[in-house]
């Protein structure tokens, strides 16, 4: 009887892995063939499969190779998830351990409490992190740009802009992944933060590139400069604003592979905190306080981390308040790499907030460009020096 019994669990659980393949054979088949953006793009495998314990791929490895089963290493068997464990954790992004993660999938905002400051600016706490920026409305934006494009004003800027200083070689590459973010005082009419959004070059922060762009080219230091507009480009590719990295990874690295000289990435955003976080007087002169962001999630975090610091504390040096620190960022509360793989040089830098005005953003860049002028000549400085002394 006792035969009997195990052999009929053993007959339903092989009922329930047959039904339950051929349930994820036809979720699979559904999914391409129903006309859905979200399809099992390389992207979308890659988010998901970052979400699963280290333990869980070593486990599946172990069972092809024997000897990495019997590691000491890892004790597989403590650390592999339950079954529930796993779909919730892959599935909801939900982990059983911490509470925190439920919270953060419904409490809106809660996530940003993830943000870790690695160095803290003047007034900054967990009450003022980095807000992220909305998602461009589409319908806003038609709107806007056909009643105020101020065409006139863009041609009278063409010839404002400086031609680079002979340095030998460009080494700095500005780019924008979210190149919609704009500053309410100079959007006529425009008073809802969320609003701030703008195709237009000399209202959004692709102005604040151009003017870092031009600063840095007078201290002679060369550098490239994308006036990509990342709305157009996702709506072309049928991508959506969750992309937005992948879109600004694939102009980085078309850059890179034409220019070998580059080295820093400099991606501007600016934040969605009122002024009176994002702006401090100095001196007598108003500034948009700017800020560091290092995603965690790759290889070079350790040495852009060193880099945010470095410049932050000269920064603070110099103009005393101006930063509000550097933040680091995970998968769980961002991008988390921010294409920071791509070099370890690389920066993602916001300057002001939805309310700051140009002026204020203006003296902010040429603060900014003075210290990095000088870090970086400091750089090339002692880099030269290297090759010398190693001749």
């Amino acid at each position: 009887m006792r035969n009997k019994n195990s052999q009929m669990v053993f007959i339903d659980l092989k009922t329930v892995f047959v039904i339950l393949f051929f349930m994820i054979f036809l979720l699979i088949f559904m999914i391409n063939f129903i006309n859905i953006k979200d399809k099992f793009t390389s992207e979308l495998l890659y988010r998901t499969s970052n979400r699963l314990p280290t333990e869980f791929f070593l486990e599946l490895t172990s069972n092809e190779i024997a000897l990495l089963g019997e590691s000491d290493i890892v004790d597989v068997s403590n650390e592999l998830p339950s079954l529930s464990e796993f779909i919730t954790r892959s599935v909801f992004d939900i982990r059983h351990k911490d509470i925190t993660t439920l919270f953060g999938n419904e409490i809106p905002s809660f996530r940003t409490f993830n943000t870790e400051i690695a160095v803290a600016g003047m007034g900054t706490d967990l009450s003022n992190l980095p807000t992220e920026s909305s998602p461009p409305l589409d319908i806003l934006l038609k709107e806007r740009e056909l009643a105020g494009q101020e065409l006139e004003e863009s041609n009278s800027n063409q010839g404002n802009t400086l031609p680079p200083k002979e340095t030998g070689e460009e080494e700095i590459f500005i780019y924008h992944s979210h190149s919609w973010e704009a500053f309410l005082p100079e959007l006529n009419g425009v008073t809802d933060p969320d609003s701030a959004v703008s195709f237009n070059e000399n209202k959004n922060i692709i102005d604040v590139g151009k003017s870092l762009q031009e600063e840095l080219n007078k201290k002679g230091i060369g550098s490239k400069h994308s006036t990509t507009n990342a709305t157009e480009e996702l709506k072309k590719k049928d991508w959506n604003y969750y992309q937005s990295y992948t879109l600004s990874r694939e102009i980085v690295q078309q850059v890179m592979a034409q220019e070998k000289t580059i080295q820093y990435l400099i991606d501007i955003h600016r934040d969605s905190q009122p002024r009176s976080v994002t702006t401090m007087d100095i001196s007598g002169k108003p500034y948009a306080r700017l800020f560091f962001v290092v995603g965690k999630e790759n290889a070079n975090y350790d040495k852009n981390l060193s880099l945010a610091k470095e410049l932050n504390q000269k920064l603070e040096e110099k103009y005393p308040g101006i930063s509000r620190g550097v933040f680091v960022k995970t998968k769980d509360d961002g991008n988390g790499v921010y294409n920071q793989d791509l070099s370890s040089k690389s920066m993602l830098l916001e300057f002001g907030g939805v309310e700051n005005t140009k002026e204020e953003l203006d003296n902010a860049i040429k603060a900014f460009a003075e210290v990095f002028s000088e870090y970086y000549l400091d750089a090339e400085q002692v880099n030269g020096g290297s090759e010398v002394d190693g001749v």
